[in-house]
């Protein structure tokens, strides 16, 4: 591992020396070069080429890409630019995939951290639940006129390299080709995601995403639905889960007038840190360097974001769910049990012993705790910030924050 970053730190160098890394990127170019790899034209619909500009003039301004970063953010663009060509060539052989019906969707969110992904991957185990995989987001279909669909094995080797680049991913978010994926990979293929926020340092980018909404993106994310479920044809229930998901409800519910959300909660002095840790994790491999104060004041501001939208849901029975980190990591069975009865779905014997399998081989715990003063953050300042949000949900207090309370919170708050 280090003798791998030392060779990238060279390589990084010598590209600044001959001032490859400030070269900017060349969104006609890239284009270009999509549409000769597909053997197409033209892009019958454009609409993602202004986010495409946007992103590209951040990185080159903004995001201190080495030159490892560099490629990555190159090759990143043409797959998505790639599988949007593929997507129009699908259509036009197969117009009826516009028409495939995506009914009564589930949408998981909450904080990062908060145990959204132990939840969907314990909803996998279901095999009537469709959900988008790590290796059907990155690739959507398969090569032409090849034997065999490799797209498993790829996806799986490419994580290995990003795995030797970030090897504390393993502990704090593991992934495999065949893992449920958040749909933020859905909709960063039109280039409209807050998936770019977490692996790059991107502010403008930042702005003008939350000043441009999310309808776009999330239309998108419909129509890469239609495309799955027309592959697979089985038309079963799709739960989806991001945490970036509570910063487009309404839009959402725009998209998927019959959609439902669950919020999962958890006490967001637990996870803040932990948040911000791996969001340092997964830009160090594209970054010249990582500021960990500036990214904490990031992570924060998402989640006091987040959590201020899910106090003002908060009475919203008809639409949105609630879970409890606290009581999904102490039955989780219990909860999964409530949850279908809510959704109206059937928990089949199968599906339950898939699900008591996959808990008996599990590792989820509680996790590392990380220090907020590493990323500039105060405990105390944090919980006054975030004691509407464990008022309203009844959130069980993890922190030792909460046990030590400023005497000037109640002034304060």
């Amino acid at each position: 591992m280090g003798n791998l970053q030392s060779l990238l730190s060279v390589l990084d160098g010598v590209a600044g020396t001959f001032g490859f890394r400030e070269t900017r990127f060349d969104a006609d170019n890239l284009m270009e070069t999509a549409l000769r790899r597909a053997g197409r034209q033209t892009f019958r619909d454009r609409s993602f080429e202004r986010s495409l500009r946007m992103l590209l003039d951040c990185y080159a301004s903004e995001a201190r890409l080495n030159v490892f970063g560099r490629l990555a953010a190159k090759w990143d663009v043409l797959r998505c630019l790639n599988n949007l060509l593929r997507f129009e060539a699908e259509e036009e052989r197969y117009p009826e995939i516009a028409g495939v019906p995506i009914s009564r969707p589930v949408f998981i969110t909450g904080f990062p951290r908060s145990g959204t992904s132990f939840l969907h991957s314990l909803l996998s185990q279901d095999q009537t639940i469709l959900m988008p995989r790590c290796w059907q987001t990155i690739s959507p279909y398969p090569e032409r006129n090849k034997a065999r669909d490799q797209r498993q094995e790829q996806v799986e080797r490419q994580l290995a390299i990003f795995q030797r680049l970030a090897p504390e991913m393993e502990t704090l978010h593991p992934l495999n080709a065949d893992s449920p994926q958040e749909c933020t990979e859905i909709t960063a293929q039109v280039f409209q995601s807050l998936r770019f926020e977490t692996t790059h340092r991107i502010p403008s980018y930042q702005e003008w995403i939350d000043e441009h909404g999310h309808l776009d993106a999330y239309r998108f994310h419909k129509r890469f639905l239609q495309h799955l479920q027309h592959q697979q044809q089985d038309g079963k229930q799709w739960i989806l889960k991001c945490p970036d998901h509570v910063q487009a409800l309404s839009t959402i519910e725009h998209v998927y007038p019959d959609c439902r959300f669950v919020f999962v909660h958890r006490d967001p002095l637990r996870v803040i840190a932990s948040a911000a840790k791996l969001t340092e994790v997964i830009r160090r491999p594209f970054a010249r360097d990582v500021d960990k104060e500036e990214l904490g004041r990031q992570v924060v501001g998402r989640i006091m974001e987040s959590a201020n939208i899910m106090v003002a849901h908060a009475s919203r029975e008809d639409r949105i769910l609630h879970i409890h980190y606290s009581e999904l990591v102490r039955n989780p069975m219990l909860v999964i049990e409530k949850l279908y009865e809510q959704l109206g779905l059937e928990l089949s014997e199968p599906a339950q012993l898939r699900m008591i399998a996959f808990l008996a081989q599990s590792h989820h715990h509680g996790g590392r705790d990380y220090n907020l003063a590493e990323f500039g953050l105060d405990p105390a300042d944090l919980s006054i910030r975030f004691e509407s949000y464990m008022n309203c949900f009844d959130v069980h207090r993890e922190s030792p924050a909460w046990q030590n309370p400023d005497p000037m919170r109640a002034i304060a708050a």
